[in-house]
């Protein structure tokens, strides 16, 4: 920029900054990095300068006096799916204003809706005026169920994605029943990793994000407006738009009332036309049957089917759907013999009752065989594939195509049919209408009965895939899961909230038991910690105090959970009471990982390691008395960390080395790496450090491909001891801040025996390095990803330099 061009001419470079790990191929670089760093050079204009999130983070702490980074916002690059979150490079010298960045704009993730919205202009004008007035932060549409809150809530998102530098995102809570699983839901949809889903690591992905969220369905999850409150305070920039039958009554509200759409005054044709139900009804008509137009001489069939249904628009969609088979006249006399008898009596609200009976009165038109289908649909919770939809209704189907079947209901506009991940149907329904179905399915006598049918698919389900866990399909794995987590959800609160109600279950508790085991580990590696740990606690307590080996399984692995939140008394309890169940059964495979587990929370507690030693040797030896290669592999691990506490640290390291040639023969990813990473760590503590450190950069690219929080928190510590060995104090500063905030973010405290070996290498960093340098380098490591900071350690290994 500052140069004298020949002829008065400038020369304007645009570049982008990026830190990543790239790997070297013939000389140059090449991978992601390389490419997301293209990406964001080309979002630049001439004399701009914008780099990623990434290294704004590296370098915020040590700008230069009067250069400054001003953020852009999240933005969508070119053939990356995820959004970026941009800086500009601002100093004297260089141009500080240019136009909007040539990316695909702001991430949003807004449903399509299959059809225009219509009958909704004023309200839209209105809406967006008032979210864009100064201080409006939340607005709430209220409204009964059919009201088509959730419709004009997604038609007024889209009009705004311009606003929100960050995007607008729609989020689906009609699933949700408690505010465990709303933050969850709500960080699923904002891509938050799984170690940020809940308060408060939810919030650091969250603070500075420029962002429109639309709730969806709130009035049935108990402390909403709570979870609503600490949002817009914790995220100040984000606004959000409600969707709830009921409005939360919190401070700043600003609540709106979706009426019905608008009724014609008249019957002449040109002014029945305007009608906002009306448009509705043609569009809906024609549909499912093209030739349909609105006349001179069905109009007044068409108002007066309006005026019945209240200009409620779910009403008019499902009733405009029987036009394929009905003419406006024949429509209006069966709408009118079949609802009238049905409204009577129904205790309910008007517009309710006319709702509730329109999708009566389209149940009404389905086959015996298409109803059955449909009460049975009811028991889904977020949709079902059709291998679940055969499992749970197979008898309604009778040799027929269940496709044809959901199509049928697709065409009443009862039901939906969307692509899954792997590109099959997946059928779900309207929350009202799913509701109106269980009710179908109670009236018929068969609640309990598909119900059972549906938990024991589901268990099925979870015990089948429970082992591909540890595999290499754990990324598979996880995400079928997280594609059903609704209907697994469903099958627990069955057996576990119903127990008062009959069943063919045998025994209710045990397979609520059983679910939760099969469950375990999914919560535990995608970050649903604490509803873990709530699961457990009321399948141990449906559960009572007969002995089962479900039971002592499930007694293990809470004290693991309760360990991690330093619930020590809890987690002793648990764990002692898992070793004496698996005594009284007399099983020794049970019992060896149950003595681990009670040694472990001796350990933490602070109990003499003469008094734990018993426990674990025991273990051992039933382990190597097994056979089972699987089991001795993870006592194996278990007895070594056990032994690394005693300070036996030579004896742990050829524990380990064991356990890891096992790890490897069985082929399990997972173990193996959990194996590598104590071997790396007792390396260090006896004196090995050269070893450990290759040990460490050998599996991290492995760990971060297998994306497991808690593990890449503690790898990211005990690397930061081997670096503060090394020498390499900076680095191991960054890494002890960048596990700390994560630790926060996953709402966990660390073990007290972690806590003591971590001692050391961290008072040596703070011996080597100044006050001002460690703080420094501490805050530059919270403010960054351990993802991020472990990223870079593959420019240890020589191949760049």
């Amino acid at each position: 920029a500052e140069p004298d061009w020949p002829g008065g001419e400038q020369v304007r470079v645009r570049i982008g900054v990026h830190t990543g790990s790239p790997r070297v191929h013939e000389g140059g670089y090449v991978g992601m990095d390389v490419h997301r760093a293209a990406r964001i050079a080309g979002s630049a204009h001439g004399g701009q300068v914008v780099m990623s999130e990434a290294t704004a983070k590296l370098v915020t702490a040590s700008l230069p006096r009067g250069v400054g980074l001003l953020d852009l916002g999240s933005h969508q690059l070119k053939d990356i799916a995820q959004a970026e979150h941009l800086f500009q490079l601002v100093l004297a010298g260089l141009a500080s204003e240019f136009g909007p960045l040539r990316t695909l704009g702001a991430s949003s993730s807004l449903p399509v809706p299959p059809t225009p919205l219509v009958g909704r202009d004023g309200e839209l004008a209105e809406l967006a005026a008032l979210l864009e007035s100064p201080g409006v932060r939340l607005v709430t549409l209220t409204g009964p169920g059919g009201s088509g809150k959730t419709r004009l809530a997604v038609g007024l998102a889209a009009s705004l994605v311009e606003r929100f530098t960050d995007g607008v995102y729609f989020v689906d809570l009609a699933a949700a029943t408690g505010t465990d699983v709303m933050w969850t839901t709500i960080a699923e949809a904002l891509d938050v990793p799984p170690e940020g889903r809940i308060p408060p690591g939810f919030f650091s992905h969250v603070a500075h994000r420029s962002a429109l969220l639309v709730l969806d369905n709130l009035e049935q999850v108990n402390g909403a407006d709570a979870v609503v409150v600490d949002l817009l305070r914790q995220a100040p920039k984000v606004v959000v738009m409600a969707t709830s039958r009921r409005p939360l009554n919190v401070p700043g509200e600003r609540q709106h009332a979706v009426p019905p759409l608008e009724l014609p005054d008249q019957t002449a044709h040109e002014d029945v036309a305007q009608s906002g139900a009306v448009q509705l009804f043609v569009q809906s008509a024609q549909a499912v049957k093209s030739s349909f137009t609105l006349t001179a001489e069905n109009a007044a069939d068409v108002v007066a089917i309006c005026r019945r249904l209240d200009g409620l628009p779910l009403a008019i969609e499902l009733a405009a759907a029987r036009i394929k088979l009905l003419t406006p006249k024949a429509l209006l006399a069966r709408l009118d013999t079949a609802l009238d008898l049905k409204a009577s009596g129904a205790g309910r609200p008007t517009r309710q009752q006319t709702l509730r009976d329109t999708i009566g009165w389209s149940h009404d038109l389905l086959t015996s065989q298409q109803q059955a289908l449909f009460r049975r649909l009811g028991v889904f919770a977020g949709g079902a594939d059709l291998d679940a939809i055969t499992a749970v209704c197979g008898d309604t189907l009778e040799g027929s195509d269940p496709l044809e079947l959901v199509g049928a209901l697709v065409d009443a506009n009862l039901a939906t049919v969307n692509e899954d991940l792997y590109g099959e149907p997946r059928i779900g329904m309207l929350e009202t209408v799913r509701s109106y179905a269980r009710d179908q399915l109670t009236a018929a006598g068969e609640l309990v009965t598909v119900s059972d049918r549906h938990a024991d698919h589901y268990l099925a389900l979870a015990e089948l895939l429970k082992p591909l866990l540890h595999g290499p399909q754990h990324l598979q794995t996880r995400t079928r899961l997280e594609t059903d987590h609704d209907n697994l959800r469903e099958a627990l609160r069955w057996i576990l909230h119903s127990d008062t109600i009959p069943s063919d279950f045998a025994d209710k508790a045990q397979t609520g038991l059983r679910l939760y085991t099969a469950l375990h580990r999914f919560w535990f590696v995608s970050g649903y910690f604490s509803e873990g740990r709530r699961w457990a606690e009321l399948a141990i307590g449906r559960a009572g105090g007969s002995d089962s080996a479900e039971l002592a399984r499930c007694l293990q692995l809470q004290a693991t959970n309760l360990r991690m939140s330093a619930d020590l008394d809890r987690a002793q309890h648990c764990a002692t009471a898992s070793v004496d169940m698996w005594r009284r059964l007399d099983d020794p495979s049970g019992l060896a990982a149950a003595l681990v587990a009670a040694a472990a929370v001796g350990a933490d507690i602070g109990q003499p390691p003469a008094s734990l030693r018993p426990l674990y040797e025991e273990a051992l030896a039933i382990a190597r008395e097994s056979g089972d290669k699987a089991q001795l592999c993870a006592i194996l691990g278990g007895v070594a960390t056990l032994v690394g506490f005693e300070h036996d640290y030579q004896r742990s390291l050829e524990l380990d080395t064991e356990a890891l040639d096992i790890a490897r023969e069985l082929a399990d990813p997972s173990a193996a790496l959990f194996h590598q990473h104590n071997l790396a760590c007792s390396l260090r503590l006896i004196g090995r450090v050269q070893e450990a450190k290759e040990q460490m950069i050998d599996l991290i690219p492995r760990s971060l491909e297998f994306n497991e929080p808690a593990d890449l928190m503690v790898l990211a510590e005990d690397y930061a001891a081997i670096l503060a060995d090394s020498g390499d104090y900076l680095t191991a500063v960054r890494l002890f801040g960048a596990a700390d905030a994560m630790l926060e973010r996953l709402g966990n405290l660390r073990y007290p025996v972690q806590e003591a070996e971590l001692a050391q290498p961290i008072a040596k960093t703070r011996s080597s390095l100044s006050p001002t340098e460690w703080n420094a380098a501490y805050q530059a490591g919270r403010e960054t990803t351990v993802e991020a900071l472990l990223a870079e350690t593959q420019l240890q290994k020589g191949t760049v330099a």
